[in-house]
């Protein structure tokens, strides 16, 4: 698409496309002119209009089909809590469609991350064993401890709701990272515990 037309573009494309003769010449005739005005205009907006429709159906450019995008992909999402800002509610149609899971390290970080925890980390533990185990090198527990690991969040939520930060209607005293915890412990592979610790 070379890009939206304007009123004064399609205007100009009506008179051209006038057929010759006194019965549609724009100064013998006025009203005709007020008539093309009225048409280049609503020929305008459906351009721009048309536009919009291609953007709405690529969940990077989601505006006014948000509503639509959650219900085919079962948002809103339980985790964002009862209310989810318009801006998260977007966000989380862009990462359900492009969401692809994983088990590793690098997976989990991403989701504190994208939760406002640049700082993120995860730390493992082992069970100790003959022969792998060094002294220093590991964390070590008891054989249950093999299934289980920490979140390290890394310091306080990067984003979050503050005087002089937010606009009215946000919420203030609630948990900052009950989001992270429900995402987290509903992608956790099932055999594992997992603790977040938030410094």
């Amino acid at each position: 698409m070379g890009g939206i037309r304007t009123a004064v573009q399609y205007q100009a494309q009506l008179r051209n496309l006038l057929p010759s003769g006194p019965a549609w010449d724009p100064e013998r005739v006025p009203e005709l002119d007020a008539v093309l005005v009225s048409i280049s205009q609503e020929l305008s907006r459906l351009d721009a209009r048309a536009v919009d429709l291609q953007n709405e159906m690529d969940p990077a450019g989601v505006s006014e089909l948000v509503p639509d995008w959650e219900r085919v992909m079962n948002l809103p999402d339980p985790c964002l809590g009862q209310k989810p800002l318009f801006d998260d509610r977007r966000l989380a149609v862009r990462r359900r469609l492009l969401a692809v899971g994983s088990q590793t390290i690098g997976y989990f970080v991403e989701i504190a991350r994208t939760q406002g925890y640049p700082n993120a980390s995860v730390t493992e533990l082992r069970a100790p064993r003959m022969g792998r185990s060094r002294f220093g090198k590991g964390h070590f527990g008891s054989w249950q401890a093999q299934f289980m690991w920490t979140l390290n969040t890394g310091g306080r939520q990067f984003i979050g709701r503050r005087f002089g930060a937010s606009y009215w209607g946000e919420r203030f005293g609630v948990n900052p990272g009950s989001a992270l915890e429900c995402l987290i412990h509903r992608s956790a592979p099932a055999h594992t515990r997992v603790h977040i610790n938030y410094d």
